[in-house]
């Protein structure tokens, strides 16, 4: 007991060691425990994005008129957004993927294919609102401090010995949980969109047109089975949660016979 103790304290003040400050979300209207600065957060992100800029597998978009387009509505939404210290960066991929991410410190990238996919401005975006709302709940830093807190959950199963069985629940429990937060990003990060749509002079409602659209694209690949153990939202819950943050009333269609897909694409 007196080594897993001292495991624990050594362990612990690593973690820590990033000073943590105790930080108020606007976005989130809660207070977060934030071991990973400001400062801190942009840097990692501009080095992930220089590694993918740099990837000769991965090629920028050569049409500057959507390059144009992306960058337009992005600073239109990144205006509106909770987090100004940020300096936001909207690039294209020259991909066919239906898809978009966020990295740490507001670099934000929208494949090709989805540009293609959505039917107006108001739908891209959506898409781009969402990945603004996650630099602003600063998601991909929460999952790195939670990840290190798993690190070390596992590390004490170990120095307690902690038979394979027992070991083996404890993990499934600590990954269902892991997945359930980001269940729980995706649904804030599609809220705080919607009212960075409406401040932006968007239609919000674009969000819901673009999910139907997301929910055809998934249905021409290959179908999983129904499962709970998942990052991401089923588009129809997507959906669902929207309807009832713009009107209060969702259809009775939105509750029964929901399609089985897979995992909605843009994060």
């Amino acid at each position: 007991m007196r080594t897993v103790s001292f495991l624990l304290i050594v362990v612990t003040g690593v973690y820590l060691a990033g000073c943590a400050n105790q930080e108020y979300n606007s976005a989130t209207g809660k207070e977060d425990i934030m071991f990973v600065s400001t400062e801190k957060e942009i840097n990692m992100g501009r080095n992930i994005a220089e590694k993918i800029e740099r990837n000769p597998k991965i090629k920028l978009d050569p049409d500057p008129l959507m390059t144009q387009r992306v960058r337009e509505i992005g600073k239109r939404i990144a205006a509106v957004s909770d987090r100004k210290e940020v300096n936001y960066t909207f690039t294209v991929i020259d991909r066919d993927d239906v898809n978009a991410f966020a990295l740490p410190g507001g670099y934000i990238y929208i494949f090709r294919g989805l540009v293609e996919k959505v039917k107006s401005d108001d739908e891209l975006a959506a898409v781009i609102a969402h990945e603004v709302a996650h630099v602003v709940a600063r998601h991909s830093i929460k999952r790195l401090q939670g990840g290190i807190g798993y690190s070390i959950l596992q590390i004490l199963m170990i120095v307690t010995r902690s038979n394979v069985q027992e070991a083996g629940r404890i993990d499934a429990a600590l990954g269902q949980l892991a997945v359930s937060y980001s269940r729980k990003d995706e649904a804030l990060a599609d809220r705080i969109a919607l009212r960075y749509l409406k401040k932006a002079g968007f239609d919000p409602r674009a969000m819901i047109s673009f999910l139907k659209t997301l929910q055809e694209v998934n249905r021409e690949t290959p179908i999983r089975p129904y499962s709970s153990y998942r990052s991401h939202p089923y588009i129809a819950d997507r959906i669902r949660m929207v309807k009832q943050e713009l009107t209060g009333e969702v259809d009775f269609s939105d509750y029964m016979n929901k399609p089985v897909e897979i995992q909605g694409r843009f994060e």
